[in-house]
């Protein structure tokens, strides 16, 4: 029996079995047989060739526009940055994945117009794992949907998941450290749900036999299984719905009730018409946000506070250090402290060190030695 049917059994016998407390441990142990099997069928046809799309990141962040075939992605991507998209009225148009630069807040935002995903992608299908593969590297996912279309939501979401990336989630709070002897010992917090026992099984179908392992933080099978994979992307995700200009307004309650029923948040959805160019400040400053960047002015000496070309940084990633190293040169290595305006600060000039976490609009001024 080859691996796609070992794939398909271990899937239908998951599919068969009730999720209960009693069945909990069985089912860990199948999940964790699927996931193996199918990094060794993904590793399989990775080695038997295939290319995948060669884009450079470059600026302050990098945005995948993820949609089916001709909803309107190389129209948008036109519409924001300076990319050139082939753009037609037919399914598979853009062919390669092209890169554009939005400007905004003072930021470089790479926008990448990747070709339109079909079903069956993570599977390979219309070159789907090398588009799949270039979502990876992005910084925010933006689904991009058609009014018409709401439901193709899950089909989109669905394909990322299988290429494992997983949105709008963070990544399980798992520790894992092999040892020579004494078999696995779990430590766990109380509000970990999973039975030990469970644990034990999916770690030893994943070839561990001797290990101390901690869970902090509820998760379901799926997501132990994920970390210790440790292979999966971690993004934020979005929703623009195009052609809103189509439909009438009486039309509208209709699509919120259609993104409702897909796990979208109305309020939450951007509403565009890229070929009308309307809808694109909210969408710009949703990404903006989405995002987490931070602009940092910097005061330079002799010339001011430049508030054109501010320092961008992500949130997680704002510390003075932070803006050091992005900054390069030889600040790091000449750094005294810093003075800080603006809302990090508890007052203007503040003095600050490395550790001090910078916010949106701040301006900074960095005293180093001669």
């Amino acid at each position: 029996m080859g691996l796609e049917e070992e794939i398909e059994e271990l899937r239908e016998e998951i599919s068969n079995t009730p999720y209960n407390k009693s069945t909990e441990q069985h089912i860990g142990r199948l999940k964790a047989k699927l996931a193996e099997k199918k990094e060794k069928l993904e590793n399989q046809s990775s080695a038997g060739g295939g290319h995948g799309y060669a884009v450079e990141k470059t600026g302050d962040a990098t945005v995948a526009l993820v949609g089916f075939p001709s909803v309107g992605k190389s129209t948008l991507i036109n519409a924001l940055t300076n990319a050139d998209s082939e753009v037609g009225e037919y399914e598979f148009t853009t062919l390669n994945v092209n890169p554009g630069m939005l400007k905004y807040n003072g930021a470089n935002i790479q926008i990448l117009d990747v070709p339109g995903l079909i079903e069956g992608a993570a599977g390979g299908r219309g070159g789907g794992k090398e588009v799949l593969s270039v979502v990876r590297t992005a910084d925010l996912v933006v689904f991009m949907l058609s009014v018409f279309e709401i439901e193709k939501y899950e089909r989109l979401s669905e394909e990322l998941y299988y290429n494992k990336v997983r949105l709008d989630t963070s990544p399980p709070s798992l520790s894992i450290n092999k040892t020579a002897k004494g078999g696995i010992r779990v430590t766990k917090s109380d509000s970990v749900s999973l039975d030990e026992d469970t644990i034990k099984g999916v770690l030893r179908e994943h070839g561990f036999v001797n290990a101390d392992v901690t869970v902090r933080g509820d998760c379901d099978i799926d997501e132990l299984i994920d970390g210790i994979m440790d292979n999966r992307v971690y993004l934020p995700s979005m929703v623009a719905v195009n052609k809103a200009d189509l439909i009438d307004r009486d039309y509208l309650p209709t699509v919120e009730e259609n993104l409702r029923e897909c796990g979208i948040d109305p309020e939450e959805a951007v509403f565009i018409s890229a070929e009308e160019e309307k809808g694109l400040d909210a969408l710009k400053q949703k990404m903006w946000d989405s995002l987490g960047l931070i602009r940092v002015y910097m005061d330079k000496p002799g010339r001011g506070v430049d508030y054109e070309e501010p320092l961008v940084l992500k949130k997680g990633e704002n510390t003075v250090e932070d803006a050091l190293h992005n900054l390069g040169g030889n600040f790091d290595e000449r750094f005294r402290f810093a003075r800080v305006t603006g809302p990090s600060a508890k007052h203007d000039e503040q003095q600050v060190g490395r550790g001090h976490e910078l916010a949106d609009e701040d301006v900074m001024r960095i005293v180093a030695r001669k």
